[in-house]
C-alpha cells in the first residue's frame, strides 16, 4: 500500500475532503443566492406584468374617453347644425314677416296717398265749381237776387253742418 505513503494521495484526499466539507455550505449559499436572484427576477417580472396591465387599462380608459369625447363632439356638432337650421328657418320666417309688414305698410301709405289725392282733387273740383258758380251767379243775377241767395244759404247752413 504504497498509496497511503504517497503525499500526493494525501493532498488529493484532503483536497477532496475540504471540497466535500465546503461543498454543501457553498452550494447552499449559491442556491440561496440563485433563489434570491430568481425571487428578485420574479418580483421584477410581476411588477412589469402589473405595470403592463395598468398601462393597458389606462390605454383602454383613454381610448374609451376619446370615443366618448368624439361621440360628444359629434352630438354637439349635430345639435349645432340643427340649431343653425332652426335659426335659419326662424330668420327666413322673420324676414318674410318683415317683408309682408313693409309691403302692408307701403300699401297703406299708397292707399292713404290715394285718399289724400282724391280728397285734394275733390277739394280742387269743389273750389273750381264754386268759383265757376260764383262767376256765373255774379254775371247773371242782380244785387237783390244775390242777397236773397246768400241769406237762404246762411239759413240752410246749420242744417247742412249736422
Amino acid at each position: 500500500m504504497e498509496l497511503f505513503h504517497d503525499p500526493e494521495f494525501w493532498v488529493a484526499l484532503v483536497f477532496i475532503g475540504v471540497v466535500a466539507l465546503f461543498y454543501r455550505p457553498a452550494m447552499k449559499a449559491v442556491g440561496e443566492n440563485l433563489d434570491a436572484r430568481a425571487g428578485k427576477i420574479r418580483a421584477q417580472i410581476e411588477e412589469a406584468r402589473k405595470l403592463r396591465e395598468e398601462a393597458q387599462a389606462l390605454l383602454a380608459e383613454y381610448q374609451r374617453k376619446q370615443r366618448d369625447a368624439m361621440a360628444e363632439a359629434e352630438k354637439i356638432i349635430a345639435t349645432a347644425r340643427a340649431e343653425a337650421v332652426r335659426l335659419k328657418a326662424d330668420a327666413e320666417k322673420d324676414l318674410e314677416f318683415a317683408l309682408e309688414r313693409r309691403k302692408q305698410q307701403a300699401l297703406e301709405r299708397i292707399a292713404q296717398s290715394e285718399a289724400q289725392a282724391v280728397a285734394q282733387v275733390r277739394n280742387t273740383a269743389v273750389d273750381v265749381a264754386l268759383a265757376a258758380a260764383e262767376k256765373l251767379i255774379q254775371g247773371s243775377l242782380d244785387q237783390g237776387k244775390r242777397q236773397a241767395l246768400a241769406d237762404k244759404a246762411i239759413a240752410e247752413l246749420p242744417s247742412r253742418l249736422n
